[in-house]
C-alpha cells in the first residue's frame, strides 16, 4: 500500500472512532479491553496520535514516552481526541518523504513507517469504539486488512516484547482468502516468532511446509482475531488449537 492509502485509511478510522465514542459515551465499556472506559480509549488514542505527530513534525530520533493528557472534563474529551488526530493527518501529509525518525518496526522509511503504524493503531480502536457503541463495524478494505495482518505477524511479534513463543517448534499457517499474496508461515518457538509471507502464486500451497495449525479466512476476520478483537470462530481453523490458545492468551496488543 502507498503511504497516501494509510493516511486516508487513518482520517477516516480516525472519524469513525470519535463519532462511536461521542455517541457511546465516556462510560461505555470496552469489550477487547475490560479495564477500559470509553474514556481511557479516547484518552489513549488522543495521546498516542499526539505522540505519533511530534516524531513525523520534530524527527525525534530517539523513543520517547507519550505525553500526559490534560485534565479533562468528559465533554472536552472527544473535541480533544479530534483535534490530536487532525494535527497528525496534516503532519503526515506535509511530510517530506525524506523525513529522518526514529521507529520500532522495519520500513521502507520512517515516514512509511508512521503511516502505517498510526493507520492500524486508529483502525483497531476504532473497532473497539464501535463494539462499545454496540454498532456494526465498519468494513475494512481486504488489502488493508491483509497488511494489517502482515505487520502483527511479520512486525509487532518479530519483537523481543512478544509473548507468542513456544518451549518445541510450532509452525502456524494463515490464509487471508480474499486477498493477493497474503498467505504467512509464522515459525514459532521460545525465540521471538519468525515470519515468512508466501507469494501469490504459492496461496494455499504454503510452498508445500506442514503446519501444526491453519487458520484461513476473511482478511478482515483475519486482522480482527490476530489483533484479538474477535473471536476464532469466524475463521477455518485446523490443527493443533492449542496454538489458538497461546495466541488468545498471549497474543494481546
Amino acid at each position: 500500500m502507498e503511504i497516501t492509502e494509510f493516511v486516508e485509511a487513518l482520517r477516516l478510522d480516525g472519524a469513525l472512532l470519535a463519532a462511536a465514542a461521542e455517541e457511546a459515551g465516556p462510560e461505555a465499556p470496552i469489550p477487547a479491553c475490560p479495564e477500559w472506559r470509553m474514556r481511557d480509549l479516547v484518552v489513549h488514542v488522543g495521546r498516542v496520535h499526539r505522540w505519533a505527530t511530534r516524531y513525523v513534525t520534530e524527527g525525534l530520533e530517539h523513543p520517547s514516552t507519550p505525553e500526559a493528557a490534560p485534565d479533562l472534563t468528559d465533554q472536552e474529551l472527544v473535541p480533544w481526541l479530534r483535534e490530536g488526530h487532525h494535527r497528525l493527518v496534516v503532519a503526515l501529509h506535509e511530510a517530506p518523504a525524506s523525513l529522518t525518525a526514529w521507529t520500532f518496526l522495519p520500513a521502507p522509511s520512517p515516514l512509511a513507517f508512521w503511516a502505517r503504524r498510526q493507520a492500524h493503531e486508529t483502525a483497531v480502536h476504532r473497532a473497539d469504539a464501535q463494539q462499545a457503541l454496540g454498532a456494526t463495524l465498519t468494513p475494512l478494505p481486504p488489502a488493508f486488512a491483509a497488511d494489517g495482518i502482515d505487520e502483527i505477524l511479520a512486525g509487532v511479534h518479530s519483537q523481543q516484547r512478544s509473548r507468542v513463543r513456544t518451549t518445541e517448534p510450532k509452525t502456524l499457517r494463515v490464509r487471508a482468502t480474499d486477498a493477493a499474496d497474503a498467505e504467512w508461515t509464522v515459525h514459532l518457538s521460545e525465540a521471538p516468532a519468525r515470519t515468512l509471507r508466501t507469494p501469490g502464486e504459492h496461496a494455499g500451497a504454503g510452498a508445500g511446509e506442514p503446519a501444526d495449525l491453519s487458520v484461513e479466512g476473511p482478511a478482515e476476520a483475519l486482522y480482527l482475531t490476530l489483533w484479538n478483537r474477535a473471536p476464532w470462530t469466524g475463521l477455518t481453523v485446523k490443527g493443533d488449537e492449542a496454538l489458538v490458545r497461546l495466541w488468545e492468551e498471549h497474543g494481546g496488543i
